[in-house]
């Protein structure tokens, strides 16, 4: 028993935790699992973070902030979602408008034959991809890993135009890591990701959440800045899932990030789109619009769409994968290592580029720290 506990006053809590998306709803019922009594507080006004969906004025059931694909290779992360909600199956496909014609993304054996109007087997592709790849010595930026797998044709007609306008940077200027996560296939499998397990949550994400945060010892506040009621209600440790610079009251400066801006529309038609996510790397100032009926399975008479626009500034959503922005989050790492009883989780706290399922695992392994089942330190 810690001494907070041994003194605590009854009506105090275990533990605050700021910020009601993925992170911090899972250590909150792993924690409320326990015994614990927490907290959880979050500036909007709905739970489930980016991930939050909702039904629009049509019905149709909408991911506001952008589609929010599940998809994992961990058994133990999709087990433990599945205590929390049924499950739809769902392999998410995407088209790219490239040179007129909607192809396969990521680039297969369909999209090569189809955009260079050839019938190469998949043997015949994998030579073809060694012909045209240019050779680089070593692997530092974005276009590096691109032209030195697929040569520079391709890669300007489906990469360079997307992640300029996605990320406000030449690919020639980012790490490697920003396109390293898209593979390249020279089979015809066109699902956008290949990992074992890939559903989406049966009900919608919110209805999820509501189940996760539903045991008696969490108590939920929305539209609450943690700063506001931190020094007024009585709680042990502090669980922080927002943006670490901000925390610290941007001391070292402001850590870079991207932001989306979503225009959403509804149509009087049951589909505009044959895939749930059509990429626009080179037209229009959108790079994305995405069809939810393909994604949630929902049966309507009408579909509702979303277009996402970068932008530099508004809500953080990825970190800017820059050798110097990484310097400076070291500095802010160092402050948050020092933070007296506090923990740091979650995709803002840690400026990583994170899927839902990263996230899920780091809270379930940070988790095991706070109780002692894994040794102190930094929490991959």
């Amino acid at each position: 028993m810690t001494d907070f506990q041994e003194q605590r006053p009854s009506d105090a809590f275990d533990y605050l935790i700021v910020g009601a998306g993925f992170a911090g709803s899972v250590l909150a019922e792993r924690l409320a699992s326990t015994g614990q009594r927490v907290l959880i507080v979050d500036r909007r006004p709905h739970i489930g973070g980016n991930a939050f969906d909702c039904y629009d004025d049509a019905g149709v059931l909408i991911h506001p902030y952008g589609p929010h694909i599940f998809h994992t290779n961990s058994r133990d992360v999709f087990d433990y979602l599945s205590r929390f909600t049924e499950w739809r199956p769902y392999q998410h496909r995407v088209l790219a408008s490239v040179d007129g014609q909607l192809l396969p993304i990521p680039i297969n054996l369909d999209t090569v034959n189809r955009l260079y109007g050839l019938s190469l087997t998949s043997f015949q592709v994998e030579e073809f991809f060694a012909s045209v790849a240019e050779k680089v010595e070593q692997v530092r930026t974005s276009e590096d890993v691109v032209v030195g797998k697929v040569g520079r044709d391709l890669y300007n007609k489906f990469f360079r135009g997307y992640t300029r306008k996605q990320w406000g940077l030449d690919p020639s200027e980012l790490d490697a890591s920003v396109t390293a996560r898209v593979p390249t296939r020279t089979n015809r499998d066109d699902r956008y990701f290949a990992d074992t397990y890939q559903a989406m949550p049966l009900h919608g994400y919110t209805r999820m959440f509501q189940n996760m945060l539903a045991h008696p010892n969490i108590k939920v506040m929305l539209n609450t800045d943690y700063r506001e009621i931190r020094h007024l209600i009585p709680h042990g440790h502090l669980i922080y899932t927002g943006p670490v610079d901000a925390f610290f009251d941007h001391r070292y400066g402001k850590l870079p990030y991207r932001s989306l801006e979503f225009r959403h529309e509804t149509h009087d038609a049951e589909q505009l789109f044959p895939v749930g996510t059509v990429n626009y790397p080179n037209d229009y100032a959108y790079t994305r619009v995405s069809e939810f009926k393909h994604i949630t399975g929902q049966r309507h008479h009408q579909t509702s769409v979303v277009y996402e626009y970068p932008r530099a500034e508004g809500d953080p959503y990825y970190p800017v994968p820059r050798p110097e922005n990484a310097e400076l989050y070291k500095k802010y790492e160092a402050l948050a290592d020092a933070e007296p009883n506090v923990t740091f989780v979650g995709r803002l706290a840690t400026y990583r580029y994170y899927n839902m399922d990263q996230v899920v695992a780091q809270a379930l392994t940070t988790f095991r720290k706070l109780r002692g089942e894994v040794a102190p330190g930094n929490v991959e």
